[in-house]
């Protein structure tokens, strides 16, 4: 147990500060709660983010999702290519518009998607490859477009929890035909909840802004069937003191999860890799723990270090997906996403750590030993 005057050390701490309280409550007096000039302003400012893209705020990272690949008329009969090692919003977004969502295996390394995977899994019927920029690292872009651009493939990016991230310079969110991300409370920044769409398209994005309200521009002129997934002007303000901030925490990430590769040193455990011309912004700071993870988690625990895993159970394992694949006669053989499930740990990395966090954290996970 920590001793009686250190605190468990949190996976991970939302911000709500005094800016963010009074960037709500500015907009709450006045009177223009729903998508108005904060929305807007939220939209052009984190379209800095995606080298100047189109940006589309709507209410969560899964509704992004939705929302892209219904304005890329992806639907019944169609594939998208997704890993199964990740949050099951991916996949379900891809079954919410009616396609068939085919698992394709990821690195060992990067927790991504694996190319040469992806080109194995296409068929006729592939309409999109979605690449999830697992834990904040970048997927292999460059080699997946180059795949995409050959088969003439959409490709649909989940950034949802990489803010910021970029391969070779270039950012999340600017590679494909659209780019999604997640405000959730948890995720690098936030909006308490929410979600942002960026694509190059201005027809797509104006497709998506049709979407997002019912399928109007103008008040009762609806031009197509469409949803109410519309962001609040009380998200998006609070939304915009945060990306504000985002530079500052990334950075902070960034020099929280180098300390902790430079000292950790126990044989057991292996710590997050970096591909070349990656930046990994530390959504999670995930290790893999050889031996039996549940007593290293509990040794953690015990520690006052909190730790999670994301994920425990690859999505084609989940009863939604395994269900109709069993009955289909489909099945698939993703050898690194079950090993990287059974092995996984994420540890606290968030910009509200310590020197003396980070000094228990090493400390703690160095002290798990051989003997696992």
């Amino acid at each position: 147990m920590p001793s009686s005057n250190e605190q468990p050390i949190p996976a991970a701490r939302p911000v709500i500060g005094e800016d963010e309280i009074e960037a709500a409550v500015r907009v709450l007096r006045s009177g223009m709660v729903v998508q108005g000039p904060e929305v807007a302003a939220f939209e052009e400012g984190f379209s800095e983010l995606v080298q100047g893209r189109h940006c589309v705020a709507v209410n969560s990272g899964t509704s992004a999702l939705h929302l892209l690949l219904m304005a890329l008329n992806i639907g019944p009969g169609d594939e998208v290519i997704v890993p199964s090692f990740s949050f099951a919003a991916s996949a379900n977004a891809v079954r919410l518009v009616g396609a068939d969502a085919v698992f394709a295996d990821i690195d060992p390394d990067t927790y991504c998607l694996d190319p040469a995977a992806v080109e194995a899994a296409i068929t006729p019927r592939t309409a999109a490859i979605m690449p999830v920029h697992l834990y904040g690292h970048p997927a292999a872009m460059d080699r997946i477009m180059a795949i995409a651009d050959k088969h003439k493939l959409a490709v649909v990016e989940d950034a949802c929890q990489a803010h910021a991230a970029a391969l070779h310079g270039t950012p999340v969110g600017a590679f494909g035909a659209g780019g999604t991300f997640s405000f959730y409370p948890t995720k690098n920044m936030h909006s308490l909840e929410g979600g942002m769409i960026s694509t190059a398209d201005a027809e797509v994005a104006r497709t998506l802004r049709l979407l997002r309200n019912q399928g109007m521009e103008q008040r009762y002129a609806n031009e197509i069937v469409g949803t109410n997934t519309r962001m609040t002007d009380v998200n998006a303000a609070i939304g915009r003191v945060q990306l504000a901030k985002l530079p500052g925490w990334t950075e902070q990430r960034i020099a929280n999860a180098a300390y902790l590769s430079e000292h950790i040193s126990a044989p057991n455990v292996v710590t997050p890799v970096v591909a070349e011309g990656a930046r990994h912004i530390y959504h999670q700071y995930t290790i893999r723990v050889r031996g039996d993870r549940a007593a290293a988690m509990a040794k953690l625990s015990e520690a006052g270090i909190g730790n999670a895993v994301y994920y425990p159970t690859p999505i084609h394992r989940l009863k939604p997906f395994w269900e109709p694949d069993q009955k289909a006669g489909r099945t698939w053989d993703l050898p690194e996403t079950e090993r990287a499930a059974a092995e996984v740990v994420s540890l606290p990395v968030h910009p509200s750590l310590t020197a003396n966090d980070l000094e228990r954290i090493v400390t703690a996970v160095n002290a798990l030993g051989e003997n696992l």
